[in-house]
């Protein structure tokens, strides 16, 4: 994408799982679990590698797809119960990300743009204590027709927060994520941090269309810092 903005971005758009909290891992072992109960033999790895950025419908139309069954009834409120009661017990922020949000806080607007459900988003950020940056700021992909890939959510965030996507800055974890920044006429950084494989995560992140990719917090913090340097949308 080619921008005409050489100052700060006007709005930061943050991903929330994988970036803001190491959550992922959690909801994949809960996942995990359960679908070996009923009989799909997955692993946590497999679903982080395939599933990571999904929103929760298009993860449980590919779970009953690869089961060939329906998914049992209460199967989406017994994950929540217990991902809600793992967040209250081994959630944590990722680290270093408030020194990040604080420098970009105080440069750009901010706001959350996630697949994740309203529920889960609000509870991830109240645990860890990273509402304070962002709320009422927060939006869901259940507030859009379609979720990321899509632009949907991130367009819908862009106009609820009064900003153009040219000065609009996103930072993601997820391929899905990184498309769908890049779709909606987007700058995005990748974030590789929470990767089992930061390396080769991050060059996936480049090949969807991220202008950089941050392996920690330090690198994050740094290129954040970088963009009003260059215009949004240059290559560093």
């Amino acid at each position: 994408m080619t921008g005409s903005c050489a100052h700060a971005p006007q709005l930061i758009i943050w991903d929330c799982d994988g970036v803001l909290i190491d959550s992922e891992n959690i909801a994949a072992s809960v996942h995990a679990r359960l679908l070996n109960r009923i009989g799909l033999r997955i692993t946590e790895d497999v679903i982080l590698q395939r599933f990571a950025g999904a929103t929760d419908s298009d993860l449980y139309a590919a779970f009953e797809r690869e089961l060939g069954a329906p998914l049992p009834i209460d199967y989406h409120s017994t994950v929540q119960d217990r991902i809600a009661q793992l967040y209250q017990s081994a959630l944590r922020a990722t680290s270093g990300i408030h020194d990040v949000l604080g420098m970009a806080g105080s440069r750009s607007k901010m706001c959350v743009a996630s697949n994740s459900s309203p529920e889960k988003l609000r509870l991830g950020l109240a645990v860890t204590g990273l509402d304070r940056w962002f709320l009422p700021h927060v939006f869901s992909a259940a507030q859009v027709t379609r979720g990321k890939p899509a632009p949907d959510l991130f367009v819908f965030a862009a106009e609820r927060m009064g900003s153009s996507s040219s000065d609009c800055l996103v930072v993601e974890d997820s391929i899905n994520g990184v498309k769908a920044a890049v779709t909606a006429g987007m700058t995005v950084i990748g974030f590789s941090f929470h990767s089992s494989s930061r390396e080769e995560h991050a060059r996936q992140l480049l090949a969807a269309g991220a202008i950089a990719a941050a392996h920690d917090c330090t690198e994050l913090l740094a290129l954040i810092g970088g963009i009003g340097k260059r215009s949004l949308g240059e290559h560093p």
